[in-house]
């Protein structure tokens, strides 16, 4: 951490030049949470950009409750916390900026040079309690509280990620019944799944000054439910840490919360035992030793093909790279002369009223062509043929066709299958199971007839279709390839997961489940270009309209992705293809 080239790390492929109107310098660090990066305020201040995960912003419960803390992050003004100056929790994704500290992290601090003299170890805790008395003020428990979350400036540490656990542990707790957090530096109310309290964060700040003092976890290494198991059931050894911590730090280590002591009882504690040293001058000297010389700070970046001065560069639009493109939609697909994505911080308040708007034209433009549609098919006599006495398209209700990989499963629809022209299976009563004698010829005969007559093509179905990083799915059959060469494949990086093709148009359907018809795909699929299609909008029950090479309209409704551990990643989904 004595150097610059330690602490801020070039920029990747995959990470983004932009984000909010920031124009990023250097990248921080990643974690759980999401990657942090390096930029500047338009003044030219140095900030810190956390961008959430993709798989945390998929789910609608992190984003209200991430929205939620947010707002109450930005009451928090103390002297040993990161502040909180700028966030967008309904970006995609979503993302926060926070104060800049340069300073290693304790974690780093530690794995440098060891264990804390006792003074800085004094001096570390007296300032995370101040920090937790401004933290809880505003409402919010920290939750993860852990030497990674804290950086020692050169004035003293600070607390960072304050209040983004919340929407996090509310997320894991709908999806899997876990707990965020760092199993080292969890409370047991927590480690059990009990109620989270102000009081949790002082059992962590025992946890994290032990840290600091011995060098090592206070209850030692090795798997996570293994240290989860000795924080519920058993008390720590505290025989190694020096004589003036040991018995402050038993106090937050209490196995009740009723027993520990509040902050601001921590801070007046500390404050009393480092007047001690005043005569010597030792604890600043020392503090400044452990927290190591500053670095440099990159400064902001400009645009190359600009002479715009730093401190006006960050309102110039800008567009990110594709990784973090928003998802496609008819909004995006049919308004191509918008400003780049994201438009700067003076923009984003009224970039938040465009969505709605973008959204009422894009439905009246819809119900201006399916109203014409409709007129013309009443004008030929049609308008009769597709009612159904409700009042509704049958075309878009209409019993699906199995397509030729469900025949070949079940022998439905009037085809004979693999087995049946083989002569290998019969019947009950040794008949062949084909289908009212109707073979293949018969059957796209049939499809033939139906477009004619309803002009709409046939519907084939396909349900249950998992796409992971090693295969493909093919549109013509609903065949799901061992190789990456189908027409569909799905893939996962640091950015995000996506469905990606070399001959598929996608584009989601943003409205109420059932809305996926064959017109509503196949006017929103025209004259689109195939490409990637983001998934951190898409949850199940997501529609996604595509249009292969061939021409054939199709939908997918997304049934289950996994997202969480991109290597393990998969989606799957039911397909309908309406053949050309």
């Amino acid at each position: 951490m004595t150097h610059t080239a330690e602490v801020f790390q070039p920029l990747q492929d995959d990470d983004p030049r932009t984000v909010g109107g920031y124009r990023l310098a250097a990248r921080l660090g990643a974690g759980g949470m999401g990657r942090v990066y390096l930029a500047h305020t338009r003044g030219g201040r140095a900030v810190a950009v956390k961008v959430v995960r993709s798989e945390l912003a998929d789910n609608p419960t992190f984003r209200r409750r991430f929205a939620q803390e947010v707002r109450a992050a930005r009451t928090v003004k103390g002297a040993y916390t990161a502040e909180l100056i700028d966030a967008d929790p309904e970006a995609v994704p979503p993302w926060l900026t926070t104060l800049y500290v340069p300073g290693p992290s304790l974690t780093e601090a530690v794995a440098r040079r060891g264990p804390l003299p006792e003074t800085a170890v004094l001096w570390l805790t007296a300032g995370i309690a101040e920090a937790l008395q401004a933290i809880h003020g505003a409402g919010i428990v920290h939750r993860d509280l852990k030497p990674a979350n804290v950086l020692l400036a050169s004035d003293g540490p600070r607390v960072i990620d304050f209040g983004i656990a919340r929407a996090a542990d509310a997320t894991a707790h709908t999806a899997t019944g876990t707990t965020i957090g760092t199993p080292h530096f969890m409370a047991p109310e927590q480690a059990s799944g009990g109620e989270v309290s102000a009081a949790t964060d002082v059992f962590a700040l025992g946890q994290t000054a032990a840290f600091a003092a011995l060098g090592r976890p206070l209850y030692a290494d090795g798997p996570a439910v293994s240290v989860l198991y000795r924080i519920v059931h058993s008390a720590p050894d505290l025989s190694e840490l020096p004589d003036r911590l040991r018995g402050l730090l038993a106090r937050c280590l209490a196995e009740t919360p009723e027993a520990r002591p509040t902050p601001a009882e921590v801070v007046a504690w500390c404050r009393e035992e480092l007047a001690r040293d005043a005569d010597t001058g030792s604890g600043s000297a020392v503090w400044r030793e452990i927290a190591g010389p500053e670095v440099t700070v990159p400064p902001p970046v400009v645009s190359p093909d600009t002479a715009v001065p730093p401190t006006a560069a960050h309102t110039l639009p800008v567009t990110a790279p594709t990784p973090w493109t928003p998802p496609s939609g008819p909004v995006h697909a049919q308004a191509p002369g918008l400003p780049g994505w994201p438009p700067g911080p003076e923009g984003r308040r009224s970039r938040r009223r465009r969505p709605a708007l973008y959204a009422a034209a894009g439905v009246a433009a819809v119900a201006l062509v399916i109203a014409a549609a409709w007129s013309v098919m009443e004008a030929t006599g049609r308008g009769d043929d597709r009612d159904d006495g409700r009042g509704k398209d049958t075309a878009a209700s209409a019993p699906v066709t199995p397509g030729p990989a469900e025949k070949e499963k079940t022998g439905a629809g009037g085809g004979a299958t693999d087995a049946e022209k083989s002569g290998d299976e019969s019947g009950p009563d040794g008949a062949s199971t084909a289908g009212a004698g109707a073979g293949t010829d018969a059957t796209d005969a049939g499809t033939d007839r139906a477009a004619d007559a309803t002009g709409t093509p046939r519907a084939y179905g396909y349900s249950g279709r998992m796409l992971t990083a090693d295969n493909s799915l093919r549109t013509s059959d609903g065949e799901v390839s061992d190789d990456r060469k189908g027409d569909i494949r799905f893939g996962c990086s640091m950015a995000g997961c996506e469905l990606d093709s070399d001959t598929v148009v996608f584009t989601q359907i943003f409205g109420d489940p059932g809305e996926g018809t064959y017109d509503t795909c196949s006017m929103l699929t025209a004259n689109q270009k195939p490409g990637a299609h983001p998934l951190a909008a898409s949850a199940a029950g997501t529609e996604i309209c595509f249009r292969d090479g061939e021409g054939n309209v199709g939908l997918l409704v997304i049934q289950v992705k996994s997202t969480a551990m991109p290597d393990l990643g998969f989606v799957r989904a039911d397909m309908t293809v309406w053949k050309d």
